[in-house]
C-alpha cells in the first residue's frame, strides 16, 4: 500500500528523491539538455510537490507541478525509485498532479522529458499526453520530448 501526500520543498525525503533523479539524468544527458528545476528558484505559490511513501513510510517517488503565468502548468520532477517501478506509481503520481491542477482550474499541462526515458514517455502517453513542440522557456532540443494534455 502506498500513500501520496503533498509536501513542502524543504521536505528531506523529497530532497533525497530529487537528488537521485538528478544523478540518474546526469548519466543520460549532457548538462545543457538536463532541464532540472531547482526548487529554490520558484515561489511556494508557483510550485506544488507530492511524495509517494510505501507502507513503511519510506519514500518511493515524487512529482511536482509548476504553475505558469499564462494559466497552464508544467509537470516537473516525476521520479520513482527503481525498486518501486512496475507498480503503477507513475499513473498515481500523474493523477495526483492532475487533481492539483484541476483544483486551480488549470486547463493545460505540459512537460519535458528525455528521449532516453522511454518508460516515462510510455507513462505519459498512457495518461493521455501528446507530443508537441517545445514551449517556453525551452528551445527545441534533439534530446527532449515535449508533451501536453488539455484537462477538462
Amino acid at each position: 500500500m502506498f500513500s501520496i501526500s503533498e509536501v513542502d520543498t524543504s521536505n528531506s525525503d523529497l530532497a533525497l528523491l530529487v537528488s537521485e533523479l538528478d544523478a540518474f539524468q546526469s548519466q543520460l544527458y549532457p548538462a545543457e539538455s538536463n532541464h532540472c528545476l531547482d526548487f529554490s528558484t520558484v515561489s511556494n505559490e508557483q510550485l506544488r510537490c507530492i511524495i509517494v511513501n510505501d507502507h513503511d513510510g519510506l519514500p518511493a517517488g515524487c512529482g511536482a507541478l509548476l504553475f505558469q503565468a499564462d494559466g497552464s502548468a508544467e509537470i516537473k520532477r516525476v521520479y520513482i525509485r527503481p525498486e518501486y517501478r512496475g507498480r503503477k506509481l507513475g499513473e498515481q503520481i500523474v493523477s495526483a498532479i492532475e487533481s492539483i491542477a484541476s483544483e486551480r482550474s488549470t486547463r493545460v499541462l505540459r512537460l519535458e522529458t528525455g528521449i532516453y526515458q522511454q518508460p516515462a514517455i510510455r507513462l505519459y502517453r498512457r495518461c493521455g499526453y501528446e507530443i508537441c513542440d517545445a514551449f517556453p522557456p525551452y528551445a527545441p532540443d534533439p534530446l527532449s520530448i515535449f508533451m501536453y494534455k488539455e484537462l477538462t
